[in-house]
């Protein structure tokens, strides 16, 4: 059967306004940024905050998922939540470590001992949640700080050499983000620290800007950095702690009522990540080494804590950071 040229183009327009009308519907067109490919906690938290706020709202609030960093890096993407032209970011606290510096101390090595004690710590309600959502109000006003939640336990990883001690890591030029933590930690390992965003790093490992790196086992995982960084070493050195933040100007649109849910949401979201993450990381080092074919190594942890641990407080020191370490360590 023949379709004319104006029937087609009205069939056309037809079939886009039904794609579009739920959206049109909406009060709020929300969009959330991730930076990491599935399977990753920090997708499973967003699909849980599209869910929730699209039933919780009654339609009210409609929601588009941009993962994979397809609306940028963290640096720029945190601007575009400040100006309110994204609308929420699920990432990591050592991507926006330059714009609020008191997260930096999240990247001290064996700072807490597993997942559910950084719940304990600064999970909501906590003095620690309240802290650092006063530094997010003191730092970038147009961000406003919706949770803080454990996302795995990271790891380190590199090209070519098998790390069993922490002598394994002299002259290694080491990946680090943008924490002055990272830095000072891994020289004090002997390592030569390099700073590469996320969405350059495989390409970094790729072509010896890097010769290692640290990351959760979901990104490294996700990423495929497993495919130019071979070498695992469970080192477990650092919890990942993720932050949910929505955009100020988002936030102040809506009415009590959907700001009470987007909180509980966000509380949710929370909670689901550190339950995820404890799932990935039992599950991916099997995979990981199974099907593609990374060599796993299980270095004594008391070795790395022997050099670490003692200039913890010397680090909190030097990068200003005394009050979180007491807060968080309780001394």
């Amino acid at each position: 059967m023949k379709i004319n040229r104006r029937a087609a183009l009205a069939l056309a327009f037809a079939t886009l306004l039904a794609g579009t009308t739920g959206a049109m519907a909406a009060d709020f067109n929300l969009r959330i940024h991730t930076l990491v490919k599935s399977p990753h906690p920090y997708n499973d938290m967003a699909d849980h905050l599209k869910k929730a706020l699209e039933e919780g709202s009654g339609g009210k609030i409609a929601v588009t998922i941009f993962d994979s960093g397809q609306l940028g890096q963290d640096p720029a993407v945190i601007g575009e939540v400040a100006l309110g032209t994204i609308d929420l970011i699920v990432s990591s606290a050592s991507n926006i470590a330059g714009e609020v510096p008191e997260l930096s101390i999240f990247t001290m090595p064996y700072l807490f001992a597993n997942m559910d004690q950084v719940v304990e710590k600064v999970g909501p309600g906590t003095m620690g949640h309240d802290h650092f959502a006063a530094a997010f109000d003191d730092r970038i006003p147009g961000v406003k700080l919706l949770a803080i939640g454990a996302s795995g336990t990271r790891n380190m990883s590199s090209v070519t050499t098998a790390i069993n001690s922490p002598a394994d890591l002299t002259g290694l030029r080491m990946r680090t983000t943008q924490s002055p933590m990272d830095a000072n930690t891994w020289s004090a390992l002997g390592m030569l620290p390099v700073t590469v965003a996320w969405g350059e790093l495989y390409a970094a490992m790729q072509t010896g800007v890097a010769d290692a790196m640290e990351s959760s086992l979901p990104g490294y995982t996700g990423s495929k950095l497993y495919e130019v960084a071979p070498n695992l070493a469970l080192t477990g050195h650092q919890v990942q702690i993720n932050y949910i933040a929505v955009a100020q100007r988002s936030w102040d649109k809506m009415d009590g009522d959907l700001q009470t849910l987007m909180q509980k949401v966000a509380n949710e979201a929370n909670l689901l990540g550190v339950e995820k993450a404890k799932e990935y990381d039992s599950e991916l080092v099997e995979t990981l080494k199974a099907e593609h074919g990374v060599t796993v190594t299980m270095p004594d942890q008391s070795a790395f804590v022997a050099v670490l641990e003692p200039i913890q407080a010397e680090l909190a020191q030097s990068l200003d950071l005394e009050a979180e370490y007491t807060l968080l360590k309780g001394k």
